[in-house]
């Protein structure tokens, strides 16, 4: 049987398109799996005047796939309350006081708190500053924020949004959640290093050749050209997704799997991480923008021609890059990144390759090279691993085949496996801050980051340069080509 925990949940943001597609249904899950069952409530709150029925409509509306009867849905949706809210406003902090009171004896909530800001992150310091002054933080209870990303711009802009913050809560209270932070094969990737001596004794640079991480998307940036925009792939992906997943893979074993250790190890390994000088960056990184193509006689429309987006727009849909960490364990390995919009296919995986033979004993010349050993682990669509293997061919000779050894999570496992926002949630409720971000761990990731975006924005790039459908400029397969290299997982789209 499950623990019951106890909080009162304020979620800033209550009627936008977060809390109804991840944060009710991640939290009924919860209270169908007895995380949640008496002692909690949710307050919502906007600028919209909806009443708690009209509330509580919306809730059960986000959860009817999930719910086994229209009885326990309502049992569930009778914890939420709605509270129209001007964040600017002090008179409307004293009335969420107020009611956080009145639902703390009526649910016995022990003044725990936990405040979610899922709304812009131009509203997190007034927030955070009007819960100090109007004293919703409790003193005797648990207090905890949950923060969403973009955690900034860069890192001058995230070190202001950081003081804001820290200025009322505590770094140990402060969740900067990091969505991939929460998917099961991301989680797994410690479990592949630290429960198997074959791979730890080889996760170092005698034995590994290079890594690769792809983040690949199939769609456009649709609704959010007005978002993209200002972000483009290089903040949207690198900056948070993808080093946090070159962390967790070049980290140091921690002496514990605790949070603490796995944070100070995470964040030795981003400091590792080489910033490049700015006339570098071009022989690291490189950028690409989708352009219109027909793909199965179907047109697709360039970035360029989406909804909000500048006609003549220089921002990037696609990075690739080589990270290089400089430590004594990884010197020399480069981790080859790529993430881009309207690619070829779907999907998330991360390839080791390990270094070939000295001696091919299986070609005329024996210097033929043979095709390398590689582990991928695969994050989704698909979740699960497989190791690329030689072996002989059966019959005459002694000629070799790949051999693939695979396994991959049922789709009952996968649908049945918990979602990445109830992980989270569920990981604040306990005071786990393992799968979260530190402040250390971004303002390291903005370090690295801005010495890109500031070398861009002082070129004119060529876009657009990749046609929709494809998987990415031909400049992403020349990075990897001149060290001898190629991307491992190259998709057909059949």
């Amino acid at each position: 049987m499950n623990q019951e925990k106890t909080a009162l949940f304020t979620i800033f943001g209550g009627t936008g398109d977060l809390a109804k597609r991840k944060l009710y249904p991640s939290l009924y899950r919860l209270y169908k799996k007895g995380f949640l069952k008496e002692h909690f409530a949710v307050i919502g709150t906007a600028r919209r005047e909806w009443t708690n029925d009209y509330y509580r409509e919306i809730v059960m509306e986000t959860i009817k796939d999930l719910a086994d009867s229209t009885e326990e849905a309502t049992k569930f949706a009778s914890h939420f309350y709605y509270q129209a809210h001007n964040v600017t406003d002090t008179e409307h902090y004293s009335e969420l006081k107020e009611l956080s009171t009145k639902l703390d004896e009526k649910y016995q909530l022990e003044n725990n708190r936990i405040y979610y800001l899922a709304m812009s992150p131009n509203f997190f310091g007034t927030i955070t500053e009007h819960l100090k002054a109007e004293e919703l933080i409790t003193n005797d209870g648990f207090n905890r924020l949950i923060i969403e990303k973009p955690f900034g711009h860069d890192y001058e802009s995230a070190a202001i949004l950081n003081d804001q913050i820290r200025a009322s809560f505590h770094e140990n209270q402060i969740y900067r959640i990091d969505h991939y932070l929460g998917k099961e094969m991301i989680q797994n990737i410690s479990a592949v290093r630290f429960a198997n001596a074959i791979f730890e004794s080889m996760w170092n640079n005698r034995y590994i050749d290079n890594i690769q991480i792809t983040l690949s998307e199939s769609i456009g940036v649709e609704e959010r050209g007005g978002y993209y925009e200002t972000s483009g792939a290089l903040r949207d992906m690198v900056q948070n997704h993808i080093l946090q997943v070159v962390s967790l893979l070049a980290m140091e074993p921690p002496i514990e799997l605790k949070d603490e250790e796995i944070r100070e190890e995470k964040i030795k390994a981003l400091r590792s991480v080489r910033i490049f000088k700015p006339e570098e960056v071009r022989h690291y990184f490189v950028r690409g923008q989708y352009g219109a193509s027909t793909v199965h006689d179907e047109k697709s429309l360039g970035y360029r021609e989406e909804q909000n987006v500048d006609p003549a727009s220089q921002t990037e849909t696609f990075v690739a890059g080589k990270v290089m960490i400089d430590n004594f364990r990884w010197a020399g390995v480069p981790f080859y990144i790529r993430t881009g919009k309207k690619l070829r296919e779907k999907g998330t995986q991360i390839n080791i390759q390990f270094k070939g033979m000295p001696l091919n004993l299986f070609s005329e010349d024996h210097t033929t090279p043979q095709e390398p050993n590689v582990l991928t682990i695969y994050i989704q669509p698909t979740e699960g691993f497989s190791l690329q293997l030689n072996s002989k061919k059966i019959g005459q000779g002694l000629e070799t085949e790949l051999l693939n050894l695979k396994h991959k999570n049922s789709a009952e496992t996968s649908a049945n496996s918990p979602e990445a926002y109830e992980k989270l949630i569920l990981d604040c409720l306990n005071g786990d801050s393992t799968n979260f971000t530190h402040w250390d761990e971004v303002a390291q990731s903005w370090k690295f980051v801005d010495v890109i975006r500031q070398a861009w924005n002082k070129e004119t790039p060529e876009f657009p340069n990749y046609p929709s459908g494809s998987m990415g400029p031909v400049c992403s397969d020349q990075l990897l080509e001149k060290d001898g290299f190629k991307w491992f997982w190259n998709p057909t789209g059949e």
